[in-house]
């Protein structure tokens, strides 16, 4: 019988496109992985691989080969998360990633009303501010804030709801100022950016009826942090657009002051992305579900569900 660690290890590297890839992804040594798929070729009698400096690729063998290795590794995950859904207490690792604002602003204040719940869960969050592919880096749930959710044949995703940008500013700041009634008396009033090309900064506004202004200032203090941002705000540096979920307690407490309400930029959905399967582990679909009813944005959205698109991510 063949060693089945080695198929499954075979099926890693194909699909990863790379031992180093696969290597990541399994925590074991590239040049281990490569020797065990050498030996398999070597017990098959067929190669396998094509491998070149660059790239590699699968022989028609390989292809072959994959689907029955695939089908093994896969077969073998699903006994064991049917054995883990029948555990009265869930447990085992969650992989988390989460944008680095997120995580400081939303997600780490109540992720420890989730462990202290469920004991027998352990959690690694990684705090990022680049793309996270969960399939590539191993991560069983991807958090992401954008304006639109990707499409993907191999992730599914859900949403958790839409979260606005205010403009706003300290209170002082605006008391010296002209009042701002319409969107070009923002001409006047100082700002504060995440980035300014030449010295200059836009912001697009979406206003009633569907109306838009652009908005181009010269912010006096440039940083590409956005709580760093929100910190200048608050001493009344400058206005600035924040996430709502950053600012919407200091605005209530009248900390802060919304300028120009009903003009804003385009919401963003904050939602999900994970390989289907994982969301069977009742530690990553309590955790799904913990995050639903945390992270809901302002906004009215359509009920949270699980969807698995079409199309490849670009």
């Amino acid at each position: 019988m063949q060693d089945l660690n080695d198929m499954v290890f075979f099926a890693e590297v194909a699909e990863r496109g790379g031992f180093a890839a696969a290597g990541r992804a399994l925590g074991v040594p590239k040049s281990r992985l490569s020797r065990r798929v050498a030996d398999l070729e070597a017990r098959l009698g067929v190669q396998l691989l094509q491998r070149s400096t660059r790239s590699l690729s699968l022989t028609s063998a390989g292809e072959l080969f994959l689907r029955h290795s695939s089908a093994m590794r896969d077969a073998a995950q699903a006994a064991a998360e049917a054995v883990a859904q029948v555990q009265t207490e869930p447990r085992g690792t969650v992989r988390l990633s989460c944008p680095v604002t997120l995580t400081q602003s939303s997600v780490g204040p109540v992720l420890p009303l989730f462990m202290a719940r469920y004991p027998g869960v352990r959690v690694e969050m990684r705090a990022l501010n680049r793309p996270v592919d969960p399939v590539e880096e191993g991560v069983d749930i991807a958090l992401r804030v954008r304006p639109v959710i990707e499409d993907s044949a191999t992730l599914a995703a859900r949403s958790f709801g839409k979260s606005r940008g205010l403009l706003v500013a300290a209170p002082a700041l605006l008391a010296g100022q002209k009042k701002v009634a319409q969107p070009a008396d923002l001409a006047g009033l100082p700002t504060v950016a995440m980035s300014a090309a030449d010295g200059r900064s836009s912001w697009q506004l979406a206003g009633p009826a569907k109306a838009v202004f652009v908005h181009t200032h010269h912010p006096r203090y440039v940083v590409d942090d956005l709580l760093a941002l929100k910190f200048a705000v608050m001493r009344g540096v400058g206005a600035s657009v924040l996430p709502d979920y950053m600012c919407r307690e200091e605005v209530k407490a009248g900390l802060l002051v919304e300028v120009l309400p009903g003009w804003g930029p385009p919401p963003t959905i904050t939602h999900a992305m994970y390989p289907p399967r994982r969301a069977l582990v009742p530690a990553v679909r309590l955790l799904l579900d913990f995050l639903a009813m945390h992270l809901d944005g302002d906004e009215p959205h359509e009920p949270c569900r699980e969807k698995l698109s079409s199309a490849r991510p670009g």
